[in-house]
């Protein structure tokens, strides 16, 4: 006898991208949104530009740091910081999950630099961050969306590092402690950890990168939509509210919305604190359990965001367990990463709602039962 649970999840949301909507999440939060106005109107400048500062300011990005909204979501982002800044000096490129390998080949296959060190690890492991050369430049992500695998920290980045650190932060910002002293470097979207919408990405630069870009032209050419300098200046009007394309300013006031949820219930602290306790619930569960086990088996590289899990099951019968929370609305789009391990992946930023998570484990359990 395997009876189901008595109840479902009030939200059954657990995608690792696009992520849950903020809780109380209502339509009529994006009233304020100048639709129908050009974005380089004073009225959409200004929303642009408020989505900037309020996102330095509950990230706590230094304030000579520039932040600035890109086309084409984290990919975009993060390969306009690569295509304008690499080639100057060696390259070492660390990946442990699917994003940060992509990067790898792209600096490889694409840019076709030679000097190129890579670290990598299989899904589940960190490489060993101690061999990483800081006076090349270094491309890493923070947390790998696809394997569950975060840095345990900034302590392995020098401070008195030569080269830049380049940092895809997509899965990582408003849900880790990022110490942006040790980055020059970020890239993030919407979509991930404030449940935003996608098409948008985040690029934040220090000092160091801008007079990088500055001083430093690569020998490739440049498409518009990467461009961040005119003649030898880089163009500070992007980091002020003017994009490089026309951005949406109904996901921009989307975006708004989750940055004034972010702040009502306490900024970043609260926002950690959320996903942190959500990756308790995940923990608990997998504790009295001996048919299911973390992907990153090390609680000190396991992410709190994308929380990767093996399960004791044949692919067909996996795939049956994910199909039917599906059908019984218990939990949506759970399945490992396509080129990650066979396995489950949760989504545990701050947007989900723990009691949510306790309901679907009750779920999980009785979906495992129903298909051993």
């Amino acid at each position: 006898m395997n009876p189901k649970p008595a109840n479902k999840p009030a939200k059954a949301h657990f995608s690792s991208g696009p992520c849950a909507k903020r809780p109380g999440y209502n339509l009529e939060a994006l009233q304020k949104a100048p639709l129908g106005r050009s974005h380089r109107n004073s009225i959409g400048k200004k929303r642009l530009q408020k989505a900037i500062e309020k996102t330095k300011d509950i990230l706590g990005v230094p304030s000579d740091y520039l932040l600035g909204i890109v086309p084409a979501s984290d990919t975009g982002a993060f390969e306009m910081a690569m295509w304008n800044m690499l080639g100057e000096r060696p390259v070492d490129a660390v990946y442990f999950e699917a994003f940060g390998k992509t990067w790898a080949d792209d600096i490889k296959k694409e840019l076709q630099l030679n000097n190129v060190t890579v670290h990598s690890a299989e899904y589940g492991f960190l490489p060993d961050l101690s061999k990483v050369n800081f006076d090349h430049d270094v491309v890493f992500t923070w947390n790998g969306t696809t394997s569950g695998v975060k840095v345990p920290g900034g302590d392995f980045i020098p401070s008195d590092r030569q080269g830049l650190t380049i940092c895809d932060a997509t899965s990582a910002v408003f849900a880790m402690e990022i110490p942006w002293h040790k980055i020059d470097v970020a890239t993030f979207s919407w979509q991930k950890v404030l449940g935003g919408e996608a098409a948008h990405g985040m690029l934040i630069l220090s000092p160091r990168a801008v007079e990088r870009i500055e001083q430093y032209s690569p020998p490739w050419p440049l498409p518009k939509i990467f461009r961040l300098k005119k003649g030898q200046k880089l163009m500070s009007e992007i980091f002020e509210g003017s994009t490089i394309n026309t951005p949406s300013m109904l996901c921009n006031e989307d975006y708004l919305d989750a940055l004034d949820w972010a702040e009502s219930i306490g900024g970043l602290p609260a926002l950690i604190e959320r996903s942190e306790n959500n990756l308790k619930t995940l923990e608990n569960f997998v504790a009295n359990r001996d048919w299911i086990h973390f992907l990153a088996a090390d609680p000190a590289i396991r992410s709190n965001t994308s929380v990767c899990l093996t399960v004791d099951l044949e692919p067909d019968k996996l795939k049956q367990l994910v199909k039917l929370l599906e059908t019984e609305e218990a939990a949506y789009d759970i399945a490992s990463y396509r080129d990650a391990p066979g396995g489950l992946r949760f989504w545990c930023g701050a947007t989900v709602e723990k009691e949510d998570l306790d309901t679907a484990m009750l779920w999980l359990e009785w979906a495992y039962n129903e298909v051993k």
